[in-house]
């Protein structure tokens, strides 16, 4: 099962920029788990949601071929709780380049133009020639039903583009 922690993209530049959004309600489970009597959207979450919003921006460079892994989470600094009722704004902005060994990304969230977290994530490209232990051909991060459903969203659509995979 695939849990996915953005609701859509609302800004996307191939290889450079990708703008996600969240909303965070009472009917997700988890807020009532998290901190028992006081719903709140767990950080960890908003890390998650930020590295696929990034994940999805990485892949997209060469056409969701490789397998984009979240290998490190280098910085991640919160400066306030978001509550059921917020919509978070996830932007993932490269830092440099996307490479074929993966990226580096610095990004932000914020909540009605207050700063939520800043948070910087590196990002590898696992493939056959560069893992060091057996891994199936199959792409397990970008299935056929991921791309399926990024198609039917019309992700680079925003850019006016066409859609990710699209050749």
């Amino acid at each position: 099962m695939r849990w996915i922690w953005i609701d859509k993209f609302v800004e996307f530049e191939s290889g450079r920029r990708a703008v996600a959004v969240k909303n965070v309600t009472l009917a997700e489970e988890h807020l009532h788990d998290h901190v028992p009597g006081y719903p709140v959207h767990p950080p960890t979450l908003m890390i998650e949601g930020l590295a696929q919003t990034a994940g999805v921006l990485v892949g997209e460079v060469f056409d969701f071929h490789e397998k984009v892994v979240l290998a490190k989470v280098t910085r991640a600094t919160f400066h306030r709780h978001v509550v059921p009722g917020d919509q978070i704004r996830l932007e993932a902005n490269v830092m440099g380049e996307v490479r074929p060994e993966g990226a580096s990304i610095e990004g932000r969230i914020t909540c009605n133009g207050h700063l939520v977290a800043e948070i910087e994530l590196m990002f590898a490209h696992l493939d056959q020639s560069r893992a060091p232990v057996e891994s199936s051909d199959e792409n397990f991060v970008f299935n056929e039903d991921f791309i399926r459903m990024l198609r039917m969203r019309h992700l680079s659509g925003l850019s006016g583009d066409a859609a990710p995979g699209d050749a």
